[in-house]
């Protein structure tokens, strides 16, 4: 992984073999950030993505292993407990032109991928909701 800041954003370019999560997570543990925005494109060979359904409170998961574009990989970073918290999507284009999507358990990227870390200001935590089960934005409960 290399990156750079330029104002308020981190550009991040992600190599071949790569995890996307774990990329991302060293990059907010290095730079101390503690709320920003995600989006990034490329490539991968491997990902996992999930569906949560609500009434179940349970994510049921999908393991994809065939070359793939990264239509769309979009989130946030938050913090959860003092801890970098990940919450990304992402979409992802096969060779038949279809698209899978997802919320985004792990990617590894085959060719690159280019993704932009936007930093906002100040922290947002979460808090788990007890009705969907899911940890949502604790909005002045940082």
């Amino acid at each position: 992984m290399e990156y750079q800041k330029r104002n308020d954003t981190y550009v991040v370019r992600l190599e071949r073999g790569e995890e996307v999560m774990a990329c991302l997570k060293t990059l907010c543990e290095k730079e101390q950030i503690r709320l920003a925005q995600i989006s990034a494109i490329g490539a991968a060979d491997e990902a996992e993505i999930g569906l949560y359904n609500v009434d179940e409170q349970q994510y049921h998961k999908t393991s994809l292993q065939e070359e793939m574009e990264i239509v769309s990989i979009l989130g946030s970073v938050t913090r959860k407990e003092g801890e970098v918290y990940l919450h990304l999507h992402a979409s992802f284009g096969l060779k038949d032109m279809s698209v899978r999507g997802g919320h985004l358990n792990r990617c590894r990227i085959s060719g690159t991928c280019e993704m932009f870390v936007r930093e906002l200001p100040g922290e947002l935590g979460r808090k788990l909701d007890a009705r969907t089960g899911l940890n949502v934005f604790a909005f002045g409960e940082e």
